[in-house]
């Protein structure tokens, strides 16, 4: 029976399972934002987003977090990892020998010689402990990149978003600019016509309105390539987007909010230094490193095995019993395996300094982006406020009819240059803004929901046996 069993464990395989690209791709050019699974993720996690109403950037995080292929092989690794800690925890199988011998001297009583003998492995000085212990550390190291996955999801989606808006926002001005561009050309061109103006005023400003409808066209391919970036992003197909309402005032607003108070303080600071996803990767790896040491180093100590066997000799009933079996460590310690586990102990040691060291570069960095931003938005802030108090009052010297329409359209085309300079300053300071998310892992251009936490179901997509 025994035999019987170990046969069919030898027989055992994984069910047949294959993936089909013609499959997958049409399942991936299928998704949409109205996916009845991701209306029921969002409900799930308490998403701040009502049914049927427009696409803020908290609510496509989350899509994201259920569509982004990069959450999926986080989670993955993280099972991969979980399965790890099941095989740290077996133990190890005893063996069954079986060797029947024939007596050819003598038929009697009997010519055969049968026995089984079992052998039982003792793993000895805490070698399943430490290899259970590796496991979980990589474990937690998976699962902290899983968050690390998540924030960087995020982060594409931010920069997509803001780019989105950036691009919108330039399409509007510059269209309002070629309309009060094209307004002029107009009047100049009356102008010429009855010698009121020379040809190389009206010459100028035609160049003037070529080029801001060129312009006008680079925004609107702007527009249409931040959708697209966008949606790959979310991980969806970029007509997904079609359709659906983006809502892009929450950007707008802190485009030109204040400086958030808080956000650089040395409490902040600290926490991204000790808490932050991929510190606490780095952090876990070191323990794993640590525990795959001290297995290395319990290995010095052989292990034991236990055996007893049967036999029937010639008529004969022989029972047997190995009380020990060791491994005899004469032409090594493991000094090899024990060398190679303390190095890589190390080289994680190293390793979760790079990590706290880059952390700080760029907590550094976006926070002189920060301060910068917030510069060039003021300023930018007060050059549109000193414009458009200077076209009041050239509006106020037409309506006295002091000066002609066109020197009017004139300062209307400065103050428009004027909020362009505003918008490009306030893109800064969104970029600013996310750059310092990235580096606290904090959100600042959201509400502050766990995104990180939520964890999307597995699709059937991606099981390939289904």
């Amino acid at each position: 029976m025994a035999v019987a069993a170990t046969v069919l464990c030898a027989c055992a395989s994984a069910p047949a399972s294959s993936i089909s690209p013609v499959t997958t791709a049409a399942a991936l050019d299928r998704r949409s934002l109205d996916d009845p699974g991701l209306a029921a993720f969002l409900a799930g996690v308490d998403a701040p987003r009502s049914p049927g109403s427009a696409w803020d950037l908290d609510a496509l995080t989350l899509a994201a977090v259920y569509f982004h292929p990069d959450l999926d092989i986080a989670y993955a690794r993280l099972a991969v990892a979980d399965a790890g800690v099941t095989t740290a925890r077996q133990l190890p199988n005893p063996t069954l020998d079986f060797t029947p011998q024939f007596n050819t001297t003598t038929t009697t009583p009997s010519p055969w010689t049968v026995g089984p003998a079992i052998s039982l492995l003792v793993e000895t000085f805490g070698k399943r402990g430490y290899r259970i212990e590796q496991s979980k550390s990589v474990v937690e190291s998976a699962r902290a990149d899983v968050e690390t996955a998540a924030w960087q999801v995020r982060g594409r989606v931010r920069t997509a978003f803001v780019d989105l808006w950036v691009a919108t926002e330039r399409r509007d001005l510059t269209a309002k600019r070629l309309e009060d561009q094209s307004h002029l050309v107009t009047l100049l061109e009356h102008r010429l016509a009855i010698g009121d103006a020379s040809a190389l005023d009206v010459s100028r400003e035609r160049s003037n309105r070529d080029q801001v409808a060129i312009a006008v066209r680079d925004a609107e391919t702007a527009t249409n390539a931040a959708k697209a970036d966008l949606a790959a992003a979310i991980g969806i197909p970029a007509r997904a987007l079609d359709g659906q309402g983006i809502d892009l005032d929450g950007v707008r607003g802190a485009a030109v909010a204040p400086p958030s108070v808080g956000l650089q303080t040395s409490e902040l600071r600290r926490r991204a230094l000790t808490t932050r996803s991929d510190v606490r990767a780095a952090l876990a790896s070191y323990a794993a490193a640590d525990a795959g040491l001290r297995l290395q180093l319990a290995r010095r100590y052989p292990n034991v095995t236990l055996g007893a066997s049967y036999s029937y000799d010639q008529g004969d009933n022989k029972y047997g019993l190995s009380l020990a079996a060791i491994e005899l460590p004469i032409f090594n310690q493991n000094q090899g395996p024990i060398a190679e586990a303390a190095a890589r102990r190390k080289e994680a040691a190293a390793t979760f300094l790079d990590v706290q060291a880059k952390v700080i570069g760029a907590i550094d960095s976006a926070s002189a982006a920060d301060r910068g931003s917030v510069a060039g938005l003021a300023a930018a802030e007060a050059l549109v406020a000193e414009q458009a108090k200077r076209q009041s009052r050239t509006a106020d010297t037409f309506s006295a009819g002091q000066i002609d329409r066109p020197a009017l359209l004139a300062g209307q085309l400065e103050l428009d240059a004027a909020q362009i300079l505003r918008l490009d300053a306030a893109a800064a300071r969104l970029r600013a803004l996310g750059q310092l998310e990235d580096a606290l892992q904090q959100p600042v251009l959201s509400r502050g929901f766990a995104f990180a936490a939520a964890r999307p179901p597995a699709r059937p997509e991606l099981d390939p046996t289904r």
